[in-house]
This record gives structure tokens, C-alpha cells and sequence, in this order.
């Protein structure tokens, strides 16, 4: 697909989102992809080309290898062959100028894979196993608590709504990363996965670097400034391809699974592989910048959760943020 019919599919599908979101429910209660976008430039502001969350980022090439017992849980093809893969690495938030070297701001890994016959597959990941609200409402709610300037609003925020201070604490518990390929990414929704027999599992998906994680203390991330990674991953992949493992985490009885605020404790679980993912390469900004990475992208074999609000937003507000950045206003 060229880049301008991908433009003209995005403006038909966003449309469609649009008038789907206006005859939903209440806007108090649902709101709307554009308001979710905006709510997210009134905290940022607004760059031009540029994505309104995840705008720190640059693209990568690689590959995937299917685990040997991948199609025992889902038929998607990327899990019964090996497919080439596009890749973005990303900083969270949509300010482009954000500090890689900033302990409580999410790492980002969006995959798209290539599944043939113009077929793509995409998974959207961050550096830390939950989200920030349970209801887009409530997120934005807290995106108009940080862009009134008045920090007693977040504070109060937080307050009424202890769940969304989880994804801040799991960050600041833990190190700067060293490396986008020293870092745990997880699939901060839950997923159907089914198999050519039918069988269905509930699995959370997370990748594990091959390198193991790697942090900084923060005299280290302090001297390392605020535009290490690029220059960090460039100099890595000149020694070879950086890998990191695809797992699915095993549901059991009584999960919640349409609440992204919610943590599944690893321990006890388990933990099924899916494949391997290789990324040897920078990829030109370019190609990254043509395409949108969207969750709800997915194929035969992998669903997405059925009753998570949260889940349903994030690839309608995508397309805004998209059509934003690349399709020019009439």
C-alpha cells in the first residue's frame, strides 16, 4: 500500500471512528478520539508531524521467529512463520524533546509485522505492565488536571483515583534503562489468543530483552543527558542484531481483564514462549512516520480484550493523532 492510499484509508476509517464515537454513549462518558487527542496537546502542545503521545522515537528493522509451539496457542501467522518486522522505539508523552535519561516516563516498543499479501499485524508495548487510567474519561480527566497548570489538581486526582498512581511507582521503583534493549516491554491489555483447534487462552503478552535488563543509578542517568538512546541502540546493533523474547503470561481463574490499571503478579504463572524478536537495523524515520502502530490491529488467532474502554480508544485516537500529522486540513 502506497503512502498516499494508506493516507486515504486512514481519513475513510476515521471518519467511520468519529461517527461511531458521536452516536456511542454519553461524551461525559465516552469521550470522543479527537477530545482524547486534544487532551493530550493541551498538556504537550502541538508539533507539527509529530505523533501526539510517543512523538520521541525512531524506527527499526528486523525480524520474527515463531517459538516451536507458538501455533499450539494461536494460528495468527506471525506464530506459524517466520515474518519480517518494522519496529519503533519511543519515549512517552507527546513532547519530542522529552529526556531519555527521565526515570518515570514509560520506554515504548510498537511492532508491525509483515505478514504478506499487504497483511500487517502491529502489538503496542511500554516499559511497565499497567496503564495510567481505567476509562478514557478518567484519563482524560487527569490530562485536563495537568494542563491547568494548578499541581494541587493532579495531586487530587491521584487521590480520588489510587489505581493510576501504579504505572509511576513501578517506574520510579525501578532504573533509568540503559538501553531500549535492556528494558521488559508488556502488552498492558489482555488478549484472546486461539489456535487452529479453537482453544482459546488469556494471556498478557510481554518481550524480555536477551540481554537482560540494564539500568543506570541516577548519577548515571544524570551523566548520560537527555539523547543517549538513539546514539546507544546505533552503536549496539554495530556489534549485531539485538534480541529480545515474545512470551505470553498464562490467565487464571478470577483475573480482571478489562482493566489496564490492574497488575497480574508474574509469580506462579505461566509464562508460554511466542517467538523471538531481532532487530538489526535502524529503519529511515520516514517509514515509521507513513504508518500508525495500532493496537486493535490484529489478526486471526489474537484478539483483543472485548470490554476494556481503554483498549477500544487507543486505536480511533491513533487515527486522529494521524491524520493529525499527515493528512493535510481541506
Amino acid at each position: 500500500m502506497t503512502i498516499i492510499s494508506l493516507k486515504r484509508a486512514a481519513v475513510s476509517i476515521l471518519s467511520l471512528v468519529l461517527l461511531a464515537g458521536l452516536v456511542g454513549e454519553a461524551r461525559a462518558q465516552n469521550p470522543t478520539p479527537v477530545e482524547m487527542v486534544d487532551g493530550l496537546n493541551a498538556v504537550f502542545g502541538k508539533h507539527p508531524h509529530t505523533r501526539a503521545g510517543h512523538a520521541k522515537g525512531f524506527c527499526v528493522s528486523g525480524n520474527f521467529t515463531p517459538a516451536t509451539d507458538a501455533a499450539s496457542l494461536s494460528k495468527a501467522p506471525q506464530f506459524t512463520k517466520p515474518v519480517p518486522l518494522l519496529g519503533r522505539f519511543s519515549l512517552g508523552g507527546g513532547n519530542p524533546q522529552a529526556p531519555d535519561n527521565a526515570k518515570g516516563n514509560p520506554k515504548g516498543l510498537a511492532l508491525r509485522f509483515d505478514l504478506g499479501d499487504g497483511a500487517t499485524s502491529d502489538f503496542v508495548m511500554i516499559s511497565a505492565p499497567v496503564f495510567l487510567a481505567k476509562t478514557p474519561a478518567l484519563f482524560l480527566e487527569l490530562l485536563q488536571a495537568i494542563a491547568s497548570g494548578d499541581p494541587e489538581k493532579p495531586k487530587a486526582f491521584f487521590g480520588a483515583h489510587p489505581e493510576s498512581t501504579r504505572q509511576g511507582a513501578w517506574l520510579n521503583a525501578r532504573p533509568v534503562p540503559a538501553s531500549y534493549a535492556g528494558v521488559n516491554y508488556f502488552g498492558v491489555h489482555t488478549f484472546t489468543l486461539t489456535n487452529a483447534d479453537g482453544e482459546q487462552k488469556i494471556v498478557k503478552l510481554k518481550v524480555i530483552p536477551k540481554a537482560g535488563e540494564e539500568g543506570l543509578t541516577d548519577e548515571e542517568a544524570e551523566a548520560k543527558g537527555p539523547t543517549f538512546l538513539e546514539a546507544e541502540l546505533m552503536e549496539r546493533l554495530g556489534k549485531g542484531p539485538v534480541a529480545f523474547d515474545l512470551v505470553a503470561i498464562l490467565g487464571q481463574d478470577g483475573d480482571n481483564t478489562d482493566d489496564p490499571t490492574v497488575i497480574w503478579e508474574e509469580e506462579g504463572r505461566t509464562k508460554a514462549p511466542l517467538g523471538m524478536i531481532e532487530i538489526d537495523a535502524l529503519a529511515p524515520n520516514e517509514k515509521c512516520n507513513a504508518i500508525t502502530f495500532l493496537p486493535g490491529n490484529l489478526p486471526e488467532g489474537t484478539a483483543g480484550p472485548a470490554n476494556d474502554p481503554i483498549f477500544a480508544m487507543r486505536s480511533p485516537a491513533y487515527l486522529v493523532s494521524f491524520s493529525r500529522r499527515t493528512v493535510p486540513a481541506p
